[in-house]
């Protein structure tokens, strides 16, 4: 069970497929398994415990991947759009590590150039030794996004990856023409993801070094992509292109998956329109779950947008249903289980499930379950939806409210394209609800608008007493809404 199981068996199988193509550059399957084990032998023989990745999508990526597989260390991909003085703070925290990085990347810091180790891994230098199967080594190290204090370090063994590689991918099931275009930043679990799924399937990796919806969608056509993964906030910015453009065609493409973040029902109705012959699926999961536990399949999202049954039309914006070797509960404040349309806190249990921090107790508990801190409830059909984070709850006179309840229900509005729903303080009630809408192109909403809509439909204590229309939400880059920002932007007065 080590991540350069899968390698091995594509080099094995397919050696001569290209594996990996970025811009003029790529690698056959043979060609990054070489590479790898060459790598692999220059980490070991630097001594570092860890190797350390500072760059946007490169060659250089599943290189230092499998290499730190090969050679027992975990692999430590690193934000690069972060700040000088907390890229030193994390580097200091997996000290002493080999870095990999660009020659702009951050100055004053030690590091191999990226260039340079390719390079060297490409040369046809000597390999390392046969690489460790215990599945107990630590694969992954993935920083989290530190929104509510210092970033968490996510441990991801080597089995958490490997258990949901193979229960999610069928082995050497792509065509030699199968293509998929990764643009999401390495530091994601869903590029990690991406990378091992895609050598599993024997697949062409195509990397995406910074995403604009025109670039996204000119090497779609450019490199013949048949599969991608973005998150909501990319697929906004490439249906807004495509309908822009006046040529929506992507004439290759068959699989688009989305997921990391929430998405507004009309964005996806709208890709659906656009791309007709193209299968969605929505990829729920967490970087402590290493990737995906749940999925709204193609099927479901044709079923529920066909159909007139309101129950039904609704799952278009659930998660789906749990994989195979994923088990799912909902779970009250004392732990108990509850049943359909009850929310509570979304609890998984699996192999694939890490739920555990450098430095931190693990937070699965002895029987196995993970509390993923996500606030859910499943449907009748047994579909699950998401709330928000427990967190995220809005407490108003002692009754908890879910902002995601009362967006579902914003969203419905034919003027709102998006929007965000939050607690903020309130001298009478402690919190008091409050929204951010952003208006589809060419509508106008109001304050008024909003809370008589969601008056109409909820309870009253449910309607915001405050409302803001901006421009757009704030996003970070892997589609997670920052509500910390939604919240200090409406936290004045009214």
């Amino acid at each position: 069970m080590n991540l350069m199981m899968l390698l091995d068996m594509a080099a094995s199988a397919f050696g001569d497929r290209v594996a990996v193509h970025n811009g003029d550059d790529e690698l056959t399957y043979k060609g990054l398994y070489d590479a790898a084990g060459a790598a692999a032998a220059e980490i070991v023989a630097s001594g570092c415990e860890r190797v350390a990745l500072l760059d946007v999508n490169s060659l250089a990526v599943p290189v230092a991947l499998f290499a730190s597989a090969w050679a027992g260390v975990p692999f430590v991909p690193l934000n690069y759009r972060l700040t000088p003085s907390e890229l030193e703070a994390l580097l200091a925290r997996i000290a002493p590590a080999y870095l990999i990085a660009r020659s702009d990347a951050v100055e004053g810091i030690d590091a191999v150039d990226r260039d340079e180790f390719l390079a060297r891994a490409t040369a046809g230098g000597p390999v390392a030794e046969p690489w460790s199967m215990d599945p107990e080594s630590i694969a992954v190290l993935l920083f989290t996004s530190g929104t509510t204090g210092e970033p968490k370090a996510a441990v991801l063994r080597h089995r958490h990856l490997v258990s949901y590689i193979l229960g999610s991918v069928e082995f050497a099931s792509a065509d030699a023409s199968d293509a998929a275009l990764v643009s999401v930043p390495p530091y994601h679990v869903a590029g990690i993801a991406a990378i091992a799924s895609s050598v599993y399937a024997g697949r062409r990796i195509v990397q995406l070094d910074s995403f604009t919806p025109e670039r996204w969608a000119d090497l779609a056509r450019a490199e013949r992509i048949t599969n991608a993964m973005v998150v909501p906030t990319m697929l906004v910015r490439i249906v807004d292109a495509l309908e822009q453009s006046g040529d929506s065609k992507l004439p290759d493409l068959r699989a688009l998956s989305y997921g990391g973040g929430k998405m507004p029902l009309p964005v996806i109705e709208a890709a659906m329109r656009l791309l007709p012959d193209v299968d969605f699926t929505n990829a729920y999961g967490l970087t402590e779950t290493s990737s995906t536990i749940a999925v709204l399949t193609p099927d479901d999202h044709r079923e529920a947008a066909s159909s007139t049954d309101p129950a039904v039309r609704r799952r278009l914006s659930s998660l789906g249903k749990p994989l195979p070797g994923i088990e799912l509960e909902i779970r009250g404040p004392g732990g108990e289980a509850l049943g359909a349309g009850e929310t509570g806190e979304i609890c998984v249990r699996g192999e694939q499930i890490s739920g555990e921090y450098v430095g931190l107790p693990s937070r699965v508990g002895d029987d196995g379950w993970f509390p993923t801190r996500d606030a859910g409830w499943l449907d009748d059909g047994g579909y699950l939806h998401l709330d928000g984070r427990i967190d995220d709850v809005i407490v108003r006179g002692g009754e908890n409210i879910s902002p995601g309840e009362v967006e579902a229900v914003i969203l419905e509005h034919e003027a709102v394209a998006d929007c965000a729903v939050v607690g903020v303080p309130d001298e009478q009630w402690g919190e008091a609800v409050a929204a951010v809408v952003v208006a589809r192109a060419g509508r106008t909403v109001t304050a008024d608008d909003i809370h008589e809509w969601v008056r109409s439909r909820l309870r009253s204590s449910r309607a915001p007493q405050l409302v803001a229309v901006r421009d757009e939400l704030p996003y970070n880059e892997t589609g997670k809404l920052l509500r910390r920002r939604v919240r200090d932007d409406l936290a004045g007065p009214p």
